[in-house]
């Protein structure tokens, strides 16, 4: 029981501990957030984003390196020996045992005065690759940019259907309890009281499903900003989310995202990184030039000299120019050299496919946005007739000269055309954001 009992407060104490932390750590956060600042913690805290950081750390280190490759290199070396060993002795015959202690001290440098332009394009090279990098920050930005304005606005979407689900609720409340006193009063069959009833619970189930999805879409927003599970938030409403708003036209948003759009930078810079790369490979056909000094000197105890006198003695200095001439490599240098020529051509044909995807996203958001103006036109049309239809059914049942049939019938057309106005509203407004953001504008809460 004593064991049970620790382990019991071991446990408590390591779940406590873990609470206390994220406590601490979401203590600064907004109870409720607005669609930029959703954007900007994850833009800063995102573990992928994070990740593809330090890769750009990475490139910046090997850019670094690159550069120092120009410098001399200088290595220095000390070694101490001790020999013990047992000689035969010519004069008086036998073997007589000899012991010593030596030591060797050497500093030696190399530097690479020419190699075929191979250093130069390799810095070329690392630069190229950094900036990369940090596209590749960019286009990742990009990408939860996009999945969080989604996510933010599916949770407007449902939060706007709870309110409409609320008022159809209340008012079958009020036609339900209408609907009892006459059937109280015998005007009404208990068939048409059913009925009302029935409405009742289809209305407080669509309601039900409304909190359920935004919920969901309330978790689906949390788990992309990647917050604790105990932390628990909601959205800033906005006051206005303009649905109909001019935008550039497909060709003119096409051109804007050819030119700003990461992904087809990094396709351009990958075309130059493969031509330095073939640079690079010519560069095996080259002579390579060196320079090489080198300074030693050793001590050995078995000598009359003292040990300052003997580093003296033994110093020596030395210095060199080496040229080594590539004649015969196994065709390395020539297979490398096709290789870079076809690594050349891939990148080619990979810019040319990436920009022809994006024209393709491009169009393909031009015509979702055009798709969707025109059913939010024609669903507020249609909610309007709907609503006006409802309005007159619900007027016309108080003086009886409709039945409960009409009135449900002429309900389920008004919640269609309004759910249908709701979701052609939010999708609109999701796909001009989009849109617009392939252009290069931001995205906003307006």
């Amino acid at each position: 029981m004593k064991r049970v009992f620790l382990f019991l407060i071991i446990s408590v104490t390591a779940i406590s501990g873990r609470l206390t932390a994220q406590d601490t750590a979401t203590a600064s956060l907004p109870e409720k957030w607005t669609l930029q600042q959703c954007i900007d913690y994850a833009r800063q805290h995102n573990i992928q984003l994070s990740n593809l950081r330090l890769s750009q750390q990475s490139s910046r280190e090997d850019l670094l390196q690159s550069k120092a490759a120009r410098l001399p290199n200088v290595t220095g070396a000390a070694s101490q020996y001790y020999t013990h060993a047992k000689n035969a002795d010519p004069v008086i015959g036998g073997f007589q045992t000899q012991s010593s202690i030596a030591s060797n001290y050497s500093l030696n440098s190399s530097w690479t005065l020419y190699q075929g332009g191979y250093i130069k394009n390799d810095i070329k090279e690392k630069d190229l690759l950094l900036q990369a990098a940090n596209l590749n920050v960019l286009q990742s930005e990009n990408d939860i940019t996009l999945q969080i304005t989604q996510a933010y606005l599916n949770i407007l979407l449902a939060s706007e259907n709870i309110v409409y689900a609320k008022d159809l609720l209340q008012t079958s409340q009020a036609q339900r309890q209408q609907g009892q006193q006459r059937f109280d009063a015998g005007s009404i069959a208990r068939k048409d009281l059913a009925q009302l009833e029935a409405q009742q619970a289809t209305d407080q189930y669509s309601l039900v499903t409304a909190e359920n999805s935004y919920r969901q879409n309330l978790l689906t927003l949390k788990q992309l900003l990647q917050l604790p599970t105990t932390y628990q938030f909601g959205i800033v409403q906005p006051d206005t989310m303009a649905v109909e708003k001019p935008v550039p036209s497909l060709a003119a948003a096409q051109d804007l995202a050819l030119q700003s759009r990461p992904e087809v930078k990094n396709g351009e810079l990958s075309v130059q990184v493969a031509e330095i790369g073939l640079a690079k490979a010519k560069a095996g056909f080259k002579p390579t030039l060196s320079l090489g000094t080198s300074l030693a000197s050793g001590f050995s105890d078995n000598q009359s000299y003292s040990y300052w006198q003997q580093l003296d003695n033994n110093f020596y200095q030395r210095a060199g120019l080496t040229l080594a001439v590539p004649i015969f490599s196994n065709r390395v240098n020539k297979t490398n050299e096709a290789k870079a020529k076809i690594q050349i051509d891939q990148a080619k044909l990979s810019l040319q496919d990436t920009k022809m995807v994006l024209s393709q996203t491009v169009e393909q958001a031009y015509l979702n946005l055009q798709n969707t103006q025109e059913q939010y036109k024609a669903a507020e049309q249609q909610l309007t007739a709907a609503e006006e239809a409802y309005r007159i059914a619900v007027e016309q049942l108080k003086l009886g000269a409709v039945n409960i049939v009409d009135l449900q019938v002429q309900k389920n057309l008004y919640i269609q055309a309004l759910q249908s106005f709701i979701q052609a509203k939010y999708s609109t407004i999701l796909n001009r954001k989009i849109y617009e953001f392939y252009t290069g504008e931001p995205v906003t809460n307006e």
